[in-house]
């Protein structure tokens, strides 16, 4: 295999009480990439969209999680990479991570496929600690394996891939950013054993409620009391979108990743264009531009759509 052509999906992470440990992946919007195998050692990296992004390798979310699984292979050649994002950067959907996803996922078709998808997140997350300063595979899970995951662990990494029903996720992004590690750093470094019993609680019952299919656990679940109290006031009306959301039918939702997009679940597309309607007629108050999306989860993640000998 000398080029691959894949793409690969926005995500959401944290999925209100699952801080770092949730995430699903959408079916769209989705990002392009070509991955060329290249003589000359090293990597070159093109965007091919107005985000402005670094195409320095050693700046680059997708170039750094690239070198990394090249290192790990002992690889001796170098990849040309090209890169068209609609995923916008900073916008709370998993930007950076499907790009680094991206990169690892099509070098290691180019390696015919030598390490697994867990060892592709580890790699991956060369790339995401550089966006956000941490590590944290909570888009990157998702992005490679699909569906919903729950990362129980970075040292070393475990991720359980989890049972899901049919959903469909309704999202609206705000045409503000707000940066990952900015969003990280005004959360609270303490939190009282109340609030900790709570979250555990919650999230035990959205594995069991995503895992049963049983909707009505699933929105009793969907509560955070530890990051969303802090995390919402970045963003504006989130508590009138919300609101309006949950009176349109949606199960729940919240901040997606660090925000300032926020997704709602709902059953069935019906029920999500509904859900739709009423975020645009809230947030259209705001006098802030902003796109909505309405996608069911999907099962997959980042899928090779070519690829050349």
């Amino acid at each position: 295999m000398q080029e691959v052509r894949l793409t690969t999906p926005a995500t959401v992470a944290n999925v209100v009480c699952g801080f770092d440990c949730l995430g699903f992946a959408l079916a769209e919007p989705f990002d392009e990439m070509v991955v060329r195998k290249a003589d000359v050692s090293g990597i070159r990296l093109v965007h091919r969209d107005n985000f402005g992004l670094p195409t320095d390798p050693n700046r680059n979310v997708a170039g750094v999680a690239a070198a990394a699984i090249l290192k790990a292979a002992e690889a001796d050649f170098g990849v040309d990479i090209e890169i068209t994002k609609h995923i916008k950067p900073g916008s709370g959907i998993g930007s950076s991570a499907a790009s680094a996803c991206a990169a690892v996922v099509a070098i290691n078709e180019l390696l015919n496929d030598r390490f697994t998808k867990i060892e592709l997140v580890g790699f991956a997350l060369v790339g995401e600690a550089l966006a956000s300063g941490s590590r944290h595979a909570d888009n990157l899970a998702p992005c490679i394996l699909g569906g919903f995951t729950l990362v129980r662990s970075t040292y070393p990494l475990d991720i359980v891939k989890l049972d899901f029903p049919p959903l469909w996720a309704t999202i609206i992004h705000p045409q503000i950013e707000i940066r990952t590690s900015e969003a990280r750093s005004i959360l609270p470094n303490e939190v009282s054993l109340k609030s900790a019993v709570k979250q555990w609680a919650n999230v035990g019952a959205l594995v069991a409620g995503l895992s049963n299919g049983d909707y009505g656990l699933i929105a009793r679940s969907l509560e955070d009391v530890i990051v969303e109290p802090v995390r919402r006031s970045l963003i504006h009306n989130f508590n009138e979108v919300k609101a309006a959301c949950l009176e349109a039918g949606a199960l729940g939702g919240g901040i997606s990743g660090s925000g300032p997009s926020i997704f709602m679940l709902s059953v069935d597309r019906d029920t999500a264009e509904l859900v739709q309607d009423a975020m645009i007629k809230v947030y259209s108050l705001t006098g802030i531009e902003f796109s909505t999306y309405v996608s069911e989860i999907a099962r997959t993640g980042s899928k090779i759509v070519a690829g050349d000998e």
